[in-house]
């Protein structure tokens, strides 16, 4: 297996693993949301506001990660990581887990500070991530979990209090995500 960088000619490709994922696991419904967000998403990788690493096993995608840049009034270098996806058939061997560290390590490297996420706290806190008071970092819009807001500095530092709400890249900007 090996990871890398994914660009906007991946966008069929990434978009298939995420759409064919969410439907097995969710149903169809939620598939399609789910691949129609990753479609656009897709679109628009520009390794800066929009990044997505992948793993492949030989030359077959197995699984995909997005990491999108949250604005705040001030300059941050804070990312939201979602969504994330393993092929069916790969899933429970550790990929989910082995590819998102590989993520969170390449934006340490990019010097990104801290990485939030809304999932399901019991998976994600295996990863270092903690649950994250709104009085802390207030999501984009409005949580239907609040106790899924997680976040993870990426830093020595814990994370501070950063006062306003941020913007999230447009893909994201519907509450049906939240």
């Amino acid at each position: 297996m090996n990871h890398k960088i994914l660009y906007k000619n991946s966008q069929e490709e990434v978009t298939n693993l995420f759409t064919y994922v969410f439907t097995a696991s969710e149903g169809g419904k939620e598939g399609k949301l789910i691949g129609n967000l990753v479609s656009e998403l897709s679109s628009k990788i520009d390794n800066q506001k929009i990044i997505c690493f992948g793993t492949y096993k030989k030359d077959s995608i197995i699984g995909a990660i997005f990491f999108t840049h949250l604005l705040f009034n001030k300059a941050t270098k804070i990312y939201m990581l979602a969504p994330v996806a393993v092929a069916t058939k790969h899933q429970r061997k550790g990929i989910g887990q082995t590819l998102i560290n590989y993520g969170l390590n390449e934006l340490k490297n990019r010097s990104v500070t801290i990485i939030i996420t809304y999932g399901d706290p019991y998976f994600y806190s295996k990863l270092g991530f903690q649950t994250l008071s709104e009085n802390v970092i207030q999501a984009p819009l409005k949580l239907s979990m609040p106790e899924g807001w997680l976040g993870q500095s990426l830093t020595e530092e814990i994370i501070p209090a950063i006062n306003g709400r941020p913007t999230c890249v447009n893909e994201f900007n519907n509450p049906i995500y939240w």
